[in-house]
């Protein structure tokens, strides 16, 4: 698909989406890729099914958060709803009790589609949401969207799912295990991103990004830094610097000679000389050591890891900004922030659109 076609898809995509406003006093925490299933040994969420209950009953529930769920969070791609609301009660449970304080937005994805046309769903369920916060705008949407079965075939969409997907009980192809695949969504989200200088958050690849970055990218980043940091360190700095740098050396490492499945990308998305930090994605919550959220806070977005707290994970610990007992047995670590202003001020003055007074050389 040539990206002219999908930027003319996204555009319009953002024009008919419904607005909300982003307020400083409110918390807002970003959930996607649940891929909730019967409990049994095919449900990918049963190995975080303590962890995921614990952080929002015992965290984002009594601390006020608006919960916004971004798509797969059934995965009726291969489970009935029916069999995912018996093995999933407490957890549905809690979701409406964000419904009932007026605190829930539900977005679907490829893996819960159907829902949009399920008439006795308890919840409104969406194709992506819209937060305004000043001029700028945060548009929130799963990421399926970017592909080129969605592009061409989104004019008919809802009658597909009303009268074909559900009725037929066809099911949605999943994300692609081909990671140059998950790369071109990406590559091709940003760049329409970049193009209507919004900054977009998004699921679908499990994959977490912060300002556009990797996390391979972030560790490359980091261990530059520390390395010029060991250079004109004092002696007894040095050593403690030579245990981070070894730290990061070998998750670099890890990540590079990961199985072609879980390879993580090493490339960026942007061929010009500035990195544009308007792409997000809240990872997932199937990972085999914790799951990973979005939350926005007083005008800061942060990047979220969740463990519990039996098990612990090294790397997690020494790259997190703050790491706190959260809920009843979870921890939480914060592992990327910034200013929602600072990064609309590099869309502003660095993004495709930026026309700014600068001083002639």
């Amino acid at each position: 698909m040539k990206y002219d076609i999908f930027l003319d898809s996204f555009r319009q995509f953002v024009a008919d989406t419904p607005e909300e406003e982003l307020q400083d006093d409110r918390k807002y925490v970003f959930l996607s890729d649940m891929h909730m299933g019967n409990g049994g040994g095919r449900d990918d969420l049963a190995i975080n099914r303590h962890l995921v209950e614990d952080m929002l009953e015992h965290w984002y529930l009594p601390n006020g958060y608006y919960l916004i769920l971004n798509g797969d969070i059934e995965d009726l791609n291969k489970f009935p709803l029916f069999a995912i609301r018996k093995a999933w009660k407490h957890l549905l449970e809690l979701f409406d009790a964000f419904d009932r304080a007026g605190r829930l937005r539900k977005i679907c994805g490829n893996h819960d589609l159907e829902l949009m046309a399920q008439r006795d769903y308890p919840w409104e369920v969406r194709q992506g949401l819209m937060y305004r916060y000043g001029n700028n705008r945060i548009f929130v949407f799963h990421g399926h969207q970017a592909s080129n079965l969605y592009v061409n075939y989104k004019r008919i969409s809802s009658f597909l799912i009303r009268w074909v997907v559900k009725p037929l009980h066809i099911r949605n192809s999943g994300l692609s295990k081909n990671p140059r695949k998950r790369f071109a969504k990406e590559r091709r989200i940003y760049q329409a991103a970049r193009a209507l200088g919004l900054v977009a958050i998004t699921g679908h690849t499990h994959r977490p990004l912060f300002e556009s970055l990797s996390k391979y990218d972030n560790v490359r980043f980091t261990l530059e830094r520390l390395l010029d940091e060991f250079l004109d360190a004092e002696n007894g700095r040095k050593e403690a610097l030579q245990k981070e740098i070894c730290l990061y050396r070998d998750e670099l490492y890890r990540l590079a000679n990961a199985k072609e499945k879980e390879k993580k990308t090493q490339s960026l998305y942007d061929d010009g000389p500035f990195l544009i930090p308007c792409l997000f994605n809240s990872g997932c919550a199937t990972g085999k050591n914790g799951l990973n959220v979005l939350e926005i806070t007083e005008g800061t977005i942060a990047l979220m890891y969740w463990t519990s707290r039996e098990h612990s994970h090294p790397y997690i610990e020494k790259e997190a900004l703050e790491s706190i007992a959260a809920g009843e047995r979870s921890q939480r670590h914060t592992l990327h922030k910034a200013r929602l202003a600072s990064i609309f001020t590099r869309i502003e003055l660095l993004g495709e659109n930026s026309t700014p007074d600068c001083p002639e050389r």
